[in-house]
């Protein structure tokens, strides 16, 4: 059985782990990176990088390949790789899982302003504070260029390409944070609110915690809806079972 699994998230990689210790006898898995990210932590197993050319050409990779399943496991908010999936699996004839992490819930203490996208989370800024943490990665800054009344730390793991905010400072870094860390970042460049993207997991969750403790409001973005009639599966662990059944012919 040949699964092939979209990645490039934590998730991914723990289920390409789990395949190639033999979590599923006789699975071959091959993960595909967008190759978006410099220097990507590559999982084991089979790996291929770049695009596929949309769902046509995803599906004909499919059929080629002769993948028996499918497994979405990108970013939550990778909504047109996401739908791409969807297509070509049904063109290919091929069952399709999405692996998706729980998104973040508010807890007591949280100020979140949830926006349902960049834009939206762009307009809320200027009556909420002044020095912006945007952590919404490289991608979608041109939302934020035009606001230069405002001071942004935006941090990614690789340099953002123009158009971003005029006035700031760019970190590159990656996760996984620690909250004592988070708080010094926010303490040391006197942030008063901090946009995300409801990524969920627990590598940069502790932005949302700093945050809370700080008492600054938290703009978060709501993620994109999984496609229609596509089953979800919050670890890889469910994934790995319903893998398991699709080897013996289920769902």
């Amino acid at each position: 059985m040949h699964v092939l699994i979209l990645g490039g998230t934590a998730e991914a990689r723990r289920l390409a782990e789990l395949l190639a210790a033999g979590a599923v006898p006789g699975l071959r898995a091959t993960t595909s990176l967008a190759g978006r990210v410099t220097a990507p932590r590559l999982p084991p197993g089979d790996v291929r990088v770049g695009g596929f050319g949309g769902a046509e050409g995803l599906a004909a990779w499919l059929a080629e390949q002769e993948a028996d399943a499918l497994v979405d496991a990108t970013h939550p908010f990778a909504g047109t790789v996401s739908r791409n999936a969807a297509k070509a699996a049904a063109d290919a004839g091929v069952p399709l899982l999405a692996l998706r992490r729980p998104g973040w819930v508010p807890v007591a203490g949280d100020v979140w302003h949830e926006a349902g996208s960049l834009a939206e989370a762009a307009e809320l800024l200027p009556a909420l504070g002044r020095r912006v943490f945007l952590t919404t990665g490289r991608m979608g800054l041109a939302a934020f260029a035009a606001l230069d009344d405002l001071w942004f730390l935006v941090r990614s793991v690789d340099p953002p390409e123009p158009p971003v905010p005029s006035r700031g400072e760019v970190l590159l870094d990656r996760g996984p944070f620690t909250l004592d860390g988070e708080r010094e970042l926010l303490r040391r460049h006197r942030i008063d609110v901090v946009v995300t993207k409801d990524s969920g997991g627990a590598a940069t969750a502790p932005k949302l915690a700093a945050a809370r403790a700080a008492g600054l409001p938290v703009v978060v973005v709501r993620r994109p809806p999984v496609p229609a009639g596509v089953r979800v599966a919050a670890t890889p662990e469910q994934a790995l079972e319903w893998l398991a059944r699709a080897g013996r012919g289920g769902r």
